[in-house]
């Protein structure tokens, strides 16, 4: 298909050539010989325009079929991401919850084992000096009052030895529960880890259909439209896209506790650790566009960060920026993180500075993992490096 792609626009042109040469040789000869084309040859030229039309039409039909294709995995990649990511949350709280009852397990071990020796000591001593030693002392004593203060004795040390054996049998309850919990904890973190284990081979199985995928997608690009255009018009799409947000949202104040977006300049965080590997202002696409923010590097694993309280506006899949998240800071300033993987947030949410929206990714096109990152005022493309303080972390670092 690829290759009749590439041989598709010579056919046009050829076609094309043939009918203006066609009508210079029957100009030509109307005026040596007064002849006319036949409409025989009118019609196959017709037939053979047509031809070409609707193989043009088929091929935009299936080059559409493959940006829906990429669309539909790359969000279920951000699903995929978003529910390993929980998982790993969750085993790590069971992991927590073991280690805590492991703990109690062990202090509950050494009770037990203190209040077993005591009851030896206990046992030991009745066995020693039996019911008769009790009778004996009550027998010898003539005074009424020692005799009730033997009698009162023999009882409280009678209840602090039922105390203790009730104290040791709630203990080894205790414990026994304590042991049932932990193996229903291990059972639990087992099926945890297999279903985490099952989600990360689904979610590599899906990549690979991505990058599958996106070769061919970017094979039929390559073939049927050059690059320069294609960002071109990605441009006006998210120009597009953001003039419709504008008009939508309302503008939103801060609160109190947080500072007016306005007077935070070279005073934000970075959105992403990674590299800039291309700035604002740079020209790309041959030449013809300038960028209006700045691209990263980053590694597979980076999150992305809201660099400033907001609203999220926007959290959806935009052709040549890939899962894209857009925040309304008030007053005017929105950002945008583009080419995430996976994205921890959906419109309307309400974010803090430094919150997590995203997992940097190569969705929309890249080839490597990266985030694109805007600031806009007014709808008007800002420079970055006004406001973000210093420079990024290096990949690894948050």
């Amino acid at each position: 298909m690829l290759r009749a792609l590439l041989v598709l626009p010579l056919l046009l042109v050829l076609a094309f050539a043939g009918a203006a040469q066609v009508a210079a040789q029957t100009a030509a000869a109307q005026q040596a010989t007064s002849q006319q084309v036949t409409p025989a040859q009118i019609e196959k030229l017709k037939k053979q325009i047509g031809a070409i039309n609707q193989w043009l039409t088929k091929a935009e039909k299936d080059r559409s079929q493959l940006q829906q294709q990429l669309t539909g995995l790359e969000r279920s990649i951000s699903d995929l991401t978003r529910e390993a990511r929980n998982l790993n949350q969750q085993a790590a709280s069971q992991q927590t919850q073991l280690a805590e009852l492991e703990t109690r397990q062990q202090q509950l071990t050494l009770i037990l084992n203190g209040q077993r020796e005591q009851l030896k000591k206990l046992l030991r001593q009745a066995w020693m000096e039996g019911d008769a030693s009790a009778l004996k002392v009550l027998l010898n004593e003539t005074d009424p009052n020692n005799i009730a203060r033997t009698l009162t004795y023999y009882e409280y040390l009678g209840n602090y030895t039922v105390g203790q054996v009730q104290a040791f049998q709630a203990s080894l309850a205790e414990l026994n529960q304590t042991r049932t919990q932990m193996q229903n904890t291990r059972a639990r973190l087992a099926a945890t880890e297999a279903d985490v284990e099952q989600r990360q081979q689904k979610l590599a199985q899906t990549r690979k259909q991505r990058e599958q995928t996106l070769a061919s997608l970017n094979a039929d690009i390559g073939q049927r439209r050059s690059e320069r255009d294609g960002l071109a018009a990605d441009q006006k799409r998210l120009e597009a896209l953001l003039k419709e947000v504008q008009q939508a949202i309302t503008s939103i104040p801060a609160p109190n506790a947080n500072q007016p977006f306005a007077k935070l300049r070279k005073k934000m965080p970075w959105p992403a650790a990674g590299t800039v590997v291309s700035s604002f202002g740079e020209s790309y696409a041959e030449g013809k566009l300038r960028r209006n923010g700045l691209l990263m590097h980053t590694d597979t694993s980076a999150e992305v960060r809201a660099i400033h309280y907001g609203r999220v506006v926007f959290a959806n899949w935009l052709r040549g920026f890939g899962l894209l998240t857009i925040i309304d800071h008030g007053d005017g300033y929105m950002t945008l993180y583009g080419h995430a993987s996976s994205l921890y947030t959906t419109t309307g949410d309400w974010v803090d500075a430094g919150e997590a929206i995203a997992q940097a990714g190569q969705t929309g096109g890249t080839d490597k993992t990266a985030l694109y990152f805007e600031i806009r005022h007014n709808g008007k493309p800002d420079n970055p490096s006004r406001w973000l303080a210093g420079q990024p972390a290096k990949p690894g670092k948050s």
